[in-house]
């Protein structure tokens, strides 16, 4: 058994310092995020992922085909965020929710707003509040709030 002072430390940032291009299919995802539109990508067994996505990843197909879903949907599942931290976006509780658009058959990751941990459940209808700016981003869609 050592001694605490015996132990090695050092400091440690997790961080992405490289940038990626966008590549075709991800920058048409982008700059539809700037006209207040989600795109996604069908396979050709008719599998719609959303966000868009370049590969099948069962498959490895390429996907080209490119359409539109959203900007509704439902959640598959969240976690609440009572008191949320420096590095949130957000300031008030929210959860981050895996959100299965409509007309996609897969989930997207995003957060969730203006109500109360009791409000949400699997399977509520949420839908994409837009940013008033828009920088051709996943920002550019704010969060999602519950249908009403």
């Amino acid at each position: 058994m050592s001694d605490s002072k015996d132990l090695l430390r050092a400091p440690f940032e997790l961080a992405y310092t490289y940038k990626r291009s966008n590549g075709p299919v991800m920058s048409k995802f982008f700059e539809s995020l700037g006209e207040h539109k989600i795109l996604g990508t069908k396979s050709s067994t008719g599998k719609v992922f959303a966000p868009a996505a370049e590969f099948d990843p069962d498959t490895h197909e390429a996907l080209s085909e490119i359409i539109e879903v959203g900007p509704g949907g439902v959640v598959e599942t969240f976690s609440w965020i009572e008191n949320p931290q420096h590095h949130h976006l957000i300031k008030q509780p929210f959860a981050f929710a895996l959100i299965k658009l409509d007309g996609a058959d897969t989930s997207m990751l995003h957060m969730i707003t203006n109500c109360d941990e009791s409000d949400l459940c699997i399977g509520s209808r949420v839908t994409a509040m837009w940013s008033e700016t828009q920088e051709q981003r996943i920002t550019d869609i704010q969060f999602f709030t519950l249908e009403s």
